[in-house]
C-alpha cells in the first residue's frame, strides 16, 4: 500500500487503537480460516493419489480394503476442516465488521459534538446540505475501509502468502509460471485506483449539492408553490440528478475496467497451468492429485486477485471520503475558551458593558463606537431601524460572534475570560428568527432545562400567555410542532421560545423582537407576566414597537450603528427626535388599525 495511502489511513488510528483487542481476535480468526482453508486441498491431494493407485490392478487386489478405509478417513477430515472453517469465517466476519459499525459510531459522534463547538460563520460558510451529505454518505464509504476494506485486505495477504508457500513447496518452477502475469496487476491497480478516488471525490461534492437542494427546497415548499415554481424546482433537480447519475456511470465505467483486467491476468496463469501442469501429468513428473491441488490452490487465488481490485475501490472512495471528513475536524471555531484564565468567574450577576465597541462581520462596522453600560437587574430597550446593529449588538453578549478584546464586558471582565458554558447557561436568549425543535410543545418548552417539572413547564408556558392556547390543543403540551414550528402561527411561536428561555430562570433575558408576531393585546398580557420575570435580573429588550419597550428602565435608540438617543420613555419624548416621531407614527398606525 503506498505511504500516501497510509498517512491518510493514520487519521483513523485513535479510533482502530480502541478495538486493538477484538482486532487481534478477528485477524486471528482471519488466518486460521485461510489457514484451514489451504489444507483442503492437501486432503483432496492425498485422496485421489490413493484413488490413482488403486487403480493399478496390484492396487486393486493388495490395498482394496485399506484404501477404502483411508478415502473414509479423509472425507472426514475434509468434512471436519470444511466445519472448522466456517465457523472461523463467521467470527472473522461478525468480530471485524461489527467493529467498523463502532468505528461508525465513535466518528459520527465526534464529528456531531465537533460541529456543535463551531460558530455561527462556519455555518454560513458551509450549506447543510454538504454537512448532512457528509455524516451519511461519506461516513459509510469510511466505515467500509475499517470494516471490509481491512477484512479483505488482509484476507488478501494471508491468502496469497499460504497458497504461494504450498504452491513453490510442491513445484517452484509451476509457480513461478503461474505468478508470471500477476505482477501487471500492480499496474491495474495503481492507474485505475487514481481515476476511481478522482472520479468519486467529485461524484461526493455534487452529492451534497443535490442534498442541500432537496432540503432548500423542501424548507421552501410553501414559497415554491406560492409563485408556481414547482415546474421550475422539478426542471432544476432534474438536471442535478441527471448529472449525478452520469458522473456515477462514469465512475462504474471505469471500474468495469478493473475487475475484466485483473481476471484476464488470472486466465492467463490458468492456461499456464492446465498447459505445462497437463504435459507434467503426462510425463508422470506430477500426479494426478498434485496438479487437482495446485489447480484447487490456483482457483484460490482468484478471490485475492479480484478482491485486490474491489478492496482498491473500497480504499480509494473511503480515502476520498475520509479526507471531507477530515476538513470538519480540521475547523476550529473562532469562538472558544481559549483566553479564560486558571481561575475564572463561575457565577454571573449580569452587569453588561461596551467600551468602544466597533464590530463588523467581514465589511463595513455595523455597530461604531458603542459605549454603554447596563446594570446589574436593569431593563433596557434597544429600538432602531432594521440593520441598525439591535440584533448584533445582543449576538455579541451571548458571544455567538466575537467582539475585538477588551470590548464587552460581564460584571467588570471580559467576555472572552468567561468560560462559554458559564456565560451561556446565564443567558435566556429568544432570537430574532424563531427556531423550533419537530418534537412537542412540552419538549420545546423544557429545552431550555431538561430538568424542569411539569408544573415549571406551566408556569413557564403561562408567562408568555400561551397556556391557554396550549389547553386548547388536540393533545395539549405533547402536541407535536412540526418541523420548525410548521404547526403553530408565528405568534405562537415565539411564545414557546420566550417560555423556553423563562424556564431557564437566566441572570441575563434577551428578547430579539420576540413579540413581533403578536397582537397588541396579547403582547400587553406577555409584558405583565415578563414584568414579575425580569426583576431582579438584567433584561435586553429589542423591538421596532415603541409600546414593548416604553416601560423599560432605559432606552436606546440605535441609527446606522451608533447610539442616536437614549433615556426613559418620557425623556426620549421630550427631545422630540427620531424616537419621538416613530411613537407618533406607530399610535397613527393603531388608531388606524382600530378605525379598520
Amino acid at each position: 500500500m503506498p505511504s500516501s495511502v497510509l498517512t491518510r489511513l493514520r487519521r483513523l488510528q485513535p479510533y482502530l487503537r480502541r478495538y486493538k483487542k477484538r482486532y487481534v481476535i478477528g485477524l486471528t480468526a482471519l488466518v486460521l480460516t485461510q489457514v484451514v482453508g489451504v489444507t483442503i486441498p492437501l486432503v483432496i491431494r492425498r485422496a485421489l493419489d490413493r484413488i490413482q493407485h488403486s487403480t493399478t490392478p496390484l492396487g486393486r487386489l493388495v490395498h482394496f480394503g485399506p484404501i477404502v478405509d483411508g478415502l473414509l478417513f479423509l472425507a472426514g477430515i475434509l468434512l471436519a476442516l470444511q466445519l472448522g472453517k466456517s465457523i472461523f469465517l463467521f467470527l472473522t466476519r461478525w468480530v471485524l465488521i461489527g467493529i467498523s459499525r463502532d468505528v461508525e459510531y465513535d466518528l459520527r459522534n465526534d464529528l456531531f459534538r465537533h460541529l456543535e463547538r463551531l460558530d455561527a460563520r462556519y455555518y454560513t460558510e458551509n450549506r447543510t446540505g454538504d454537512l448532512m451529505a457528509k455524516l451519511t454518505n461519506d461516513l459509510a464509504a469510511v466505515r467500509n475501509i475499517v470494516g471490509p476494506g481491512i477484512m479483505y485486505s488482509a484476507n488478501t495477504v494471508v491468502l496469497g502468502v499460504l497458497a504461494i508457500a504450498v504452491m513453490l513447496y510442491m513445484d517452484p518452477r509451476l509457480t513461478l509460471l503461474a505468478l508470471l502475469p500477476l505482477p501487471l496487476a500492480s499496474l491495474l491497480v495503481k492507474f485505475f485506483g487514481q481515476k476511481i478516488h478522482e472520479r468519486f471525490e467529485k461524484i461526493q461534492a455534487l452529492y451534497s449539492e443535490l442534498t442541500e437542494k432537496v432540503r432548500e427546497s423542501l424548507a421552501g415548499v410553501r414559497v415554491i408553490r406560492a409563485f408556481c415554481q414547482e415546474e421550475a424546482e422539478r426542471r432544476s433537480f432534474d438536471r442535478m440528478n441527471g448529472d449525478m447519475v452520469g458522473r456515477n456511470k462514469g465512475l462504474i465505467w471505469i471500474s468495469s475496467f478493473l475487475w475484466p483486467g485483473l481476471a484476464l491476468l488470472f486466465a492467463a496463469s490458468t492456461l499456464l497451468i492446465m498447459v505445462v501442469g497437463g504435459w507434467q501429468v503426462v510425463r508422470h513428473d506430477i500426479t494426478v492429485g498434485t496438479f487437482v491441488a495446485f489447480t484447487m490452490y490456483l482457483m484460490y487465488l482468484i478471490w485475492p486477485i479480484i478482491a485486490l481490485g474491489w478492496v482498491t475501490n473500497i480504499i480509494q472512495r473511503g480515502l476520498a471520503s475520509l479526507g471531507r471528513l477530515w476538513k470538519i475536524f480540521e475547523a476550529e471555531p473562532d469562538i472558544s475558551d481559549r483566553e479564560v484564565p486558571e481561575h475564572p468567574l463561575n457565577e454571573i450577576r449580569g452587569d453588561i458593558e461596551f467600551r468602544n465597541l466597533t464590530f463588523s462581520y467581514n465589511g463595513s462596522p455595523i455597530l461604531k463606537d458603542i459605549n454603554l453600560r447596563i446594570p446589574a437587574g436593569t431593563t433596557v430597550g434597544l429600538v432602531g431601524a432594521t440593520g441598525a446593529g439591535k440584533s448584533t449588538l445582543a449576538s455579541l453578549i451571548a458571544r455567538l460572534y466575537d467582539a475585538p478584546a477588551g470590548a464587552v464586558l460581564v460584571d467588570g471582565v471580559p467576555i472572552r475570560e468567561i468560560p462559554l458554558r458559564t456565560l451561556r447557561e446565564s443567558i435566556g436568549f429568544v432570537p430574532q428568527d424563531t427556531f423550533l425543535f419537530s418534537e412537542t410543545v412540552r419538549e420545546n418548552i423544557r429545552f431550555g432545562k431538561p430538568s424542569a417539572t411539569e408544573r415549571d413547564v406551566e408556569r413557564a408556558a403561562e408567562t408568555s400567555h400561551i397556556l391557554p392556547e396550549i389547553g386548547g390543543f388536540p393533545k395539549g403540551f405533547d402536541t407535536m410542532v412540526g418541523e420548525r414550528g410548521l404547526t403553530l402561527s408565528g405568534g405562537q411561536k415565539q411564545r414557546v421560545a420566550i417560555s423556553r428561555a423563562v424556564l431557564r430562570d437566566p441572570r441575563i433575558l434577551i428578547l430579539d423582537d420576540a413579540l413581533s408576531h403578536v397582537d397588541t393585546y396579547t403582547e400587553e398580557a406577555i409584558l405583565r407576566h415578563l414584568t414579575r420575570i425580569m426583576a431582579g435580573r438584567t433584561t435586553l429588550m429589542i423591538s421596532h414597537r415603541v409600546s414593548t419597550i416604553r416601560h423599560a428602565d432605559w432606552i436606546i435608540v440605535l441609527r446606522h450603528g451608533e447610539i442616536a438617543e437614549q433615556g426613559t420613555h418620557e425623556e426620549l419624548l421630550a427631545l422630540n427626535g427620531y424616537y419621538a416621531d416613530l411613537y407618533s407614527r406607530q399610535l397613527i398606525e393603531e388608531a388606524l388599525e382600530k378605525e379598520a
